[in-house]
């Protein structure tokens, strides 16, 4: 497929509806030693988006997602101290006395793994959260602790007893960071009201208060006037979708590769293009949320640049934990960057799933 019908597909993706110029950077693809390539980028404004293709692509099919999960009622999040009624027979219950900040339970009654990816929104119950990290949680599992983080400071007071997720979105890198890299609550927090703060920083007096008055990032960004900036990304790409992942399949896309105001902030590489494919919606307005909430400083960045930051993968230490025979997760620490592998090890699996990687 060439270039000259599959780039316009994608400036498809991230054209805003303000009229800002739009660019297609010049050069060749650059040569890899990671396995991926990186593609020609599409500019828009300070947001710079990279494609990366892969020579071969795993079959995803048998994954469940978070959202197809929560869509049908075969996946069942709550507090913890509500997991009682939630055990199968077979084994002995497990109980929390209380809810806690950082604690949700986890059923899974689908017959599918399920893929948990960090950034990821739950809303309801006594305070919104945003899964910590990358895990798989077995097919018909019984309750599990879900590690994640508090996105709204300020609330223990329960809206609903159902969870569901924020289906149209993720939260932005600068957050899903410092959840997956911190693992500090207080820093989550802080993130929050940054982000808080630039999206008030960017809007009408009128639309500013209203975003001030709330402490939930979900709210936050379904705010009328930010969903306007941010839904001028997304829809595009609602409206072409269908053209649009065949032009990715086509081409064997697997990921992206992030920059703002010409700086590698963020890459998400997944197993295939179908999981790209289940995920890149949300990505796209995550990715649009940081630029929205950054000042422009007219930097541009190239090709070569973002595959060295995808190919850089050697790291001083290297974190690994594992459940034997579901998943493997590694959390590689080098030299300005932090890199997150989840590893499926299902029966004929054995292949990364998804690997993110932040600049720091």
């Amino acid at each position: 497929m060439s270039l000259k019908i599959w780039i316009p597909i994608l400036v498809l993706a991230l054209f805003a509806a303000a009229a800002i110029f739009i660019t297609p950077c010049t050069g060749g693809e650059v040569p890899l030693t990671s396995g991926y390539k990186v593609l020609p980028p599409i500019r828009h404004g300070n947001l710079t988006v990279f494609p990366v293709a892969a020579a071969s692509s795993h079959n995803t099919q048998s994954f469940l997602t978070l959202d197809e999960g929560l869509r049908s009622g075969e996946v069942i999040v709550t507090e913890g101290g509500n997991v009682q009624p939630l055990m199968r027979r077979r084994n002995r219950p497990v109980t929390h006395d209380e809810a806690q900040v950082n604690r949700l339970v986890l059923v899974n009654n689908s017959k599918r793994p399920l893929i948990l990816l960090a950034g990821e929104i739950v809303t309801g119950g006594k305070q919104d959260r945003v899964i910590g990290k990358d895990r798989l949680v077995p097919a018909e599992s019984d309750p599990i602790d879900l590690g994640v983080f508090c996105v709204e400071p300020g609330r223990w007071t329960a809206t609903s007893t159902k969870f569901g997720s924020l289906g149209v979105a993720m939260a932005q890198p600068a957050v899903r960071a410092r959840a997956m890299s911190d693992k500090d609550q207080a820093k989550v927090w802080s993130e929050v009201r940054n982000a808080q703060a630039g999206v008030a920083s960017r809007l009408p007096a009128a639309a500013a208060s209203e975003v001030a008055g709330t402490s939930s990032y979900a709210r936050v960004m379904q705010n009328e006037e930010v969903k306007q900036q941010v839904d001028s990304i997304a829809e595009p790409i609602q409206r072409n979708y269908q053209s649009l992942i065949q032009q990715l399949r086509e081409r064997n896309a697997v990921g992206v590769v992030v920059a703002v105001n010409g700086e590698m902030i963020w890459a998400d590489i997944f197993a295939s293009t179908a999981l790209l494919e289940k995920y890149w919606p949300k990505l796209v307005r995550s990715y649009a949320a940081e630029a929205f909430v950054t000042k422009a400083k007219g930097r541009e960045t190239d090709v070569k640049s973002a595959q060295e930051f995808l190919d850089v993968m050697e790291g001083r230490r290297e974190t690994v934990e594992s459940e034997p025979g579901l998943y493997r997760h590694t959390e590689i620490t080098g030299d300005g960057f932090k890199a997150f592998e989840l590893t499926a090890l299902l029966p004929k699996t054995g292949f990364d799933l998804h690997l993110a990687k932040m600049a720091e």
